[in-house]
């Protein structure tokens, strides 16, 4: 086939744009525009909390765009990964043609979380369920349910709740709460935030993979709405609905596929609040859950159960070295609270804690790659060998 010149350019700058939009395309993820809201508040009991340290993390309703539904994540009490810190709940809200999800954050103010009534002292704006006084926190007994044999530090607050009725999930769209956030919210959202813990990223985890927390299945009414600790979902640590907020209604066509730019694939619009965390973790928190490859299929069946065995303890090894780190993490910074002028040491000290973090990060991962290699099937002589002439 001849072509002019011309046709030779066009030809050339087509194939240059289809590589250029094959190749975008590749970069871009895809993920499910929420177009109806989540379900109401479930009505439930808050369990009574465990002991000194833990905060109320309330639940709500999550998406899973793999089964295009919402799941409900149990509220729980979690222990306050630094002295001083209390946890800003995560919210849903409106973003003109979707619905985004922000999710929640640990810090020293409560930022907003879309004017959402939570209940047990998150009644949309801060948190009276509790304070932090000396290193120590002070729970409200008009908000909380304590032990009081077991929790001394108490104290009586009388909180005016205007909006308990109101058991949305969401705000602005239709029907949603019509909130805005303070001045002093915004500030917050700037100021230093930690990622949920592990315990917590577990807890959703869990819950993600209950099909009776999906909301098609429950209707509004989850039969675990709340636990004591995280990831107890099962025995007297599990409190059930009482009933539903309101009537749930999904329309028929549950979502549209759309593209977005680079994040995680799979999963709604996440809106972190904490965007100034650095690019490089500085906590062994901040770090993502490690990928659990599967053990190669050699056809040795013996073989493949020693290589099977051989990377479960190495995770579990890994697994407590991150653990361990992670707890060693969080005394030195219950000490540094205690300590006057902390806060001219604390650069020094999250320093340092990246530079553990780092170093143990770039540990595991070599040592998960000298694992592959180890397990790569070996190449069959007789595949590089020609093959013998006929006589």
């Amino acid at each position: 086939m001849n072509l002019s010149p011309r046709s030779l350019t066009r030809c050339l700058l087509a194939l240059l744009v289809l590589t250029l939009v094959l190749s975008s395309a590749s970069k871009a993820q895809f993920r499910v525009a929420i177009t109806f809201g989540p379900p109401a508040l479930p009505v439930y009991e808050q369990p009574i909390c465990p002991g000194e340290g833990y905060i109320w993390t309330p639940g709500y309703w999550a998406w899973d765009d793999d089964v295009d539904d919402y799941y409900w994540v149990p509220g729980t009490w979690v222990l306050a990964p630094e002295v001083g810190y209390l946890w800003t709940p995560a919210w849903w809200g409106w973003g003109g043609n979707a619905f985004i999800f922000h999710e929640g954050y640990w810090g020293p103010v409560v930022g907003f979380y879309g004017g959402i009534n939570y209940g047990f002292g998150y009644f949309g704006d801060g948190y009276a369920g509790g304070r932090w006084e000396r290193g120590r926190f002070f729970y409200n007994r008009e908000v909380t349910r304590i032990d009081e044999r077991r929790i001394r530090n108490v104290y009586n607050e009388r909180v005016v709740n205007e909006t308990r009725i109101n058991r949305v999930s969401y705000n602005g769209g239709e029907g949603g709460i019509n909130a805005r956030p303070t001045p002093r919210q915004e500030e917050a959202a700037h100021e230093r935030h930690l990622a949920p813990v592990s315990a917590q990223t577990q807890h959703v985890r869990a819950a993600r993979g209950n099909q009776q927390l999906r909301a098609s299945v429950n209707q509004g009414r989850p039969p675990i709405a709340a636990t004591t600790k995280p990831g107890s979902f099962r025995g007297r640590s599990v409190v059930q609905a009482r009933e539903a907020g309101a009537p749930y209604h999904p329309p028929a066509n549950r979502g549209n596929t759309e593209a977005r730019g680079n994040g995680a694939a799979n999963r709604p619009a996440y809106n972190n609040a904490n965007n100034n965390r650095p690019p490089s973790a500085t906590h062994v928190r901040e770090l993502p859950q490690p990928e659990r490859r599967s053990a190669p299929n050699t056809g040795n069946a013996k073989l493949d159960q020693r290589y099977q065995r051989q990377q479960q303890k190495l995770y579990s090894q890994q697994d407590r070295e991150r653990q361990k780190l992670q707890q060693r993490q969080e005394q030195d910074h219950q000490r540094m609270a205690q300590q006057r002028n902390a806060q001219a040491r604390t650069q020094q000290l999250e320093q340092r804690h990246q530079q553990q973090t780092q170093k143990l990060q770039q540990k595991h991962e070599a040592q998960q790659q000298h694992m592959q290699q180890r397990q790569q099937p070996p190449a069959r002589q007789n595949q590089s060998r020609p093959p013998k002439e006929k006589q």
